[in-house]
């Protein structure tokens, strides 16, 4: 029997050619521009670079993003260690 009570969400990638990715169990999106994405995810901070990047579609009380654009990578990093040892997210993605 399924918790309705449960705030998880699947997390999801979907790719398409290196151009559209479509993407679940966001949590939020904490900057964007045409270089970078950085979205909070169910599994963590998942940073996208690429060119000519956009945030086409965005759904957060659904947990949905879709990304347009040359992706170049994906990069995931564990919030629970940013948070265990205090330091600051940004500091601990680009230190």
């Amino acid at each position: 029997m399924e918790d309705l009570n449960s705030t998880t969400r699947t997390h999801k990638l979907t790719m398409i050619n290196r151009k559209n990715s479509t993407l679940t169990g966001v949590n939020d999106v904490l900057s964007f521009d045409i270089h970078e994405i950085l979205l909070e995810t169910e599994q963590g901070m998942l940073m996208i670079k690429g060119d000519d990047l956009h945030v086409s579609r965005l759904t957060l009380d659904k947990g949905e993003v879709d990304v347009e654009g040359k992706i170049d990578s994906f990069t995931y990093s564990d919030v629970s260690n940013v948070a265990k040892k205090g330091e600051s997210l940004l500091n601990k993605l680009f230190g």
